[in-house]
This record gives C-alpha cells, structure tokens and sequence, in this order.
C-alpha cells in the first residue's frame, strides 16, 4: 500500500521502507514520527486530506543537501556581482507503517518542521528582566480605566504615544515615577535618545498627575 504525505510545502508517496530526506523536522535521530496531512492512500483520495490516516516514520538522521551556488551578475555595472552558497538542512527517514484510518489515536509525536517555531519566537517568548514588574504595570494601568492622554506631553504625537502604549506606559503616574534606568531603557525603545530629558516629560508627568 502507498501514500502521498504533504510535508514542507511538497508531496511525497511513499510505501513502508522507502527511505527519503524532506524539510527539516524538529526531531532526533531514533525518533518516530507521524504525518498526519495525507493527501491520498490506497485507493482513497482526500478532501483535501484523508480524515484518520496517517503515515508514521523513524528519524534516522538531520542532514544537509548539496551546496547550490547562487551567482548574479548585473550587465552594465561594474563590478557588481555576488556569490553566495546554500545548502538546505534537511531530515533522512524511513517509513515504518500506514495507516488508513485511527491515526489521530496512535499517541506518535506529529511531525513538525523545524521552522514552525522559529528560534526568534522562542527567544521573544523567554521572560526577559523587569518583564513581570512591567507586566504589573500595564495591568494596573489598563484596570485603572485605560490611562491618561499621554500626547499632552511636550514632543509626544499620536505615534509616539502608540509607542509608549506598546510599552506597557498609559499613565501619567507611571512617567512621573521613572527613575535613571527607567528614562535610559525608554530612550532606546523610542529611539529619541535624551528626548525624555530635554522636554522634561518627568517633571510635566508629576504636574499633570497632580491635576
């Protein structure tokens, strides 16, 4: 019995024992793992996918394709031009069993490519310093009726004010209380280095704060 698997963007049929190399999955050597986005097995074509089929595999190494040379040349400019090499990170399997229907309860870890959750997302996922603190903060901000209008500072527009929002800053209490390491950890999020301090957004905070 043959399948046709949908993996990385391409199609593969495949029968029990082929061995074949696809689109890096977020897998071990040794590991199994199971397709579940099959488009046809046996006699059955899907719609798109066939409801309860699956095709299992063991992981038996992550490899890497053959270096592709991407050469551009530019006619009529001089010395322009540009080599640059690739090879595409890859997974070797080999298929171990099909299934036609039940494989939604085999338990088997679903086979999922390694860019599904890129290294970035997990990075920007992982607590960073003072995040629980500012997270508090926005909180205690937003139950507090939505903040102030933070544009009657001097030098804050309405994108400005989109940024300081993002920041998790909708109140004038919360300016007013900005310590050094507050104002400098702003100035970079904002990209106005000393803007802060030149138009004393502290000092106008602490007024307006007091009504």
């Amino acid at each position: 019995m043959f399948a046709v698997l949908k993996t990385g963007g391409k199609q593969y049929k495949v029968q029990s024992g082929d061995v074949l190399r696809v689109e890096k999955l977020a897998a071990d050597a040794g590991e199994t793992v199971q397709f579940n986005d099959i488009l046809m097995v046996g006699g059955i074509v899907g719609t798109p996918t066939v409801a309860g089929a699956a095709v299992q595999a063991e992981v038996i190494d992550q490899i890497k394709g053959d270096k592709v040379i991407h050469f551009v040349k530019r006619r009529r400019k001089h010395s322009s031009k540009r080599t640059k090499g690739h090879r595409q990170q890859l997974t070797l399997l080999r298929i171990t069993e099909i299934l036609e229907k039940g494989g939604e309860a085999t338990g088997v870890k679903a086979a999922l490519g390694a860019g599904s959750v890129s290294a970035a997302a997990v990075v920007a996922a992982e607590p960073k310093k003072g995040s629980a603190k500012k997270a508090v903060a926005k909180s205690a901000a937003k139950k507090s009726g939505g903040g102030n209008d933070l544009k009657q500072l001097s030098g804050v527009g309405p994108a400005l004010e989109k940024k300081l929002h993002e920041a998790g800053v909708t109140s004038f209490a919360q300016i007013a209380a900005w310590t050094d390491a507050d104002i400098a950890e702003m100035d970079e999020k904002l990209s106005f280095k000393g803007r802060i301090e030149r138009e004393g957004w502290v000092e106008q905070a602490k007024k307006l704060a007091d009504g």
